[in-house]
Parts: structure tokens; C-alpha cells; sequence
């Protein structure tokens, strides 16, 4: 792997524990105004800094984090489609290499939707980012969605989405937990963050899929509606934050956030 590529990775996942926590901001650009990321420059300015890497879109970066920020960018590239539209899996890629180097990335993101019409376009798409990314040194993360068929996320089509992303050359594949997790770490010879996604009932819960996920081989998580929809959301991520780099268990965690939230962060 070309120097750069390992570098720009070396930002993203935590040397001293090979592990990442990512914030996702991006779920605007096919969910528009959602839910306390209504404003996203004052959802994303307290946490940022606890971020090991942060993905939004490029008009969310530009508009809304602050430039001198140290915290490396996961640019989200791929897009197209919105919520009401007839399918989520239609996306195109809309951001060059040439725009995500005058953004200064650490690595691009793009969405593939197997087993769905669109299999084939999403994919290619990923095998077009990553010939660019060889070229220019910057990672792809490949994102397994499901669109709208949340009932997808069981670990024999997770297994063939991670591994078929792997196969294309994503240098790491964001996916979801799911009941025999392991299986679809092993099955992925590159590593593997898990997706928060939709807002859990409690931290508890938070927690408890951070936890599970870091024991069964996720090497990080990409979380955002269960950190910045939080009511403490600086004490949500510094909690997660344990549990992935300091082997932290759900009840020293829980332990944590109860601590931080009592400053009222």
C-alpha cells in the first residue's frame, strides 16, 4: 500500500489501537433537516474534537465545520436520491477527486446497495472511486446500506456486502451490527466499522452495541443520530470513545456518561 494511502488511514484508525470512532453528520443529503442536525455547524462544533475522524458531505464541510479543525474527513461522495423518492439505491457519484483534494481529505465514502436494482451501478461506482483513490493515495470506505429494508441487516447478506466491497478494493467497509457479527468480520479481509443507526431507547443501549460489536472484531464504530441526537452529546461520544480505545465494558461506560452529563455537556 503507497505511503500516503496508509497515512491518510493512520489518521482515521488510531495507531496505538488500530480502532476509530467517526462521526457521521452526512444524513442530510437524502434526509434533509434532520432532527437536531437541523443546524449543522452548532450539532458538530462541541463533538468534533472527540471525533477521530468526522463524515459529512462537502457542502455540510464547507458551510459548517470550522477549518482549522484537526479532526480528519471522511467526505461522503456519493448521493442523488431523497427519502420521499421512489428508491435510495439509485445514487451517482457527486463529488470529483480533484474537489475532495482541494478539501484537504483523509478518505471518500460512497454507498452500495447489493442485491437491489441498482447493484450493479453502486458497485461500479465503487470500482471507479478506488482506481482514483490508487491514484491520487486516498482511501475509499464503502458504505453497505439497505435503503429502506432495514430487515436486510442479518449477517449472511452482510457477510456478501462487506466482502464483495472488500473484493472491489474498499480500503475499509462501514455495515451494520447484527447477530453473528463475527462471521462477517472473518469473511472481510479489510476492517470494519459498525453504522449507529436509527436512535437506540437509551445509552444503555448505545453502549451496549458498541460493546458487542468491538468484542466480536469491529475495528471502530460510525456513529451519529445516537451521539449528536443524545441529550448530552459530548458526554455520549467520550463514553463510546472508552469502550473503543480503552476496552472500556457497558458499565463503566454508562458510569462515564452519568459523570460528563452531570456538567451538563
Amino acid at each position: 500500500m503507497d505511503w500516503g494511502l496508509q497515512n491518510r488511514l493512520a489518521r482515521i484508525f488510531k495507531p496505538e489501537t488500530g480502532r476509530t470512532v467517526m462521526l457521521a453528520v452526512d444524513h442530510g443529503y437524502f434526509l434533509g433537516p434532520t432532527s437536531k442536525l437541523e443546524n449543522p455547524r452548532a450539532t458538530i462544533a462541541p463533538i468534533v474534537q472527540y471525533a477521530d475522524a468526522l463524515m459529512p458531505t462537502r457542502g455540510v464541510l464547507r458551510t459548517s465545520v470550522d477549518p482549522k479543525t484537526q479532526t480528519p474527513i471522511v467526505l461522503r461522495v456519493s448521493g442523488g436520491t431523497s427519502v420521499i423518492g421512489p428508491s435510495l439505491a439509485d445514487e451517482s457519484i457527486t463529488t470529483t477527486f480533484e474537489e475532495a483534494i482541494r478539501l484537504n481529505v483523509a478518505a471518500v465514502a460512497l454507498s452500495i446497495f447489493v442485491g437491489t436494482d441498482y447493484e450493479h451501478n453502486t458497485l461500479m461506482n465503487l470500482a471507479d472511486l478506488v482506481n482514483e483513490g490508487e491514484t491520487y493515495g486516498i482511501p475509499v470506505l464503502a458504505v453497505t446500506a439497505v435503503g429502506k429494508e432495514l430487515g436486510k441487516r442479518d449477517a449472511r447478506f452482510l457477510s456478501l456486502s462487506c466482502r464483495i466491497a472488500a473484493e472491489l478494493g474498499a480500503h475499509f467497509v462501514k455495515t451494520y451490527y447484527c447477530e453473528g457479527f463475527e462471521k462477517v468480520v472473518e469473511g472481510c479481509p479489510v476492517p470494519v466499522v459498525i453504522a449507529g443507526g436509527p436512535k437506540l431507547d437509551t445509552m444503555n443501549d448505545v453502549f451496549q452495541l458498541t460493546y458487542d460489536a468491538i468484542i466480536r472484531g469491529a475495528a471502530g464504530v460510525d456513529m451519529g443520530r445516537n451521539i449528536w441526537q443524545s441529550e448530552y452529546p459530548v458526554a455520549a461520544i467520550q463514553a463510546v470513545r472508552a469502550i473503543v480505545h480503552e476496552k472500556a465494558n457497558v458499565t463503566a461506560a454508562l458510569q462515564l456518561f452519568d459523570d460528563l452529563k452531570a456538567t451538563r455537556n
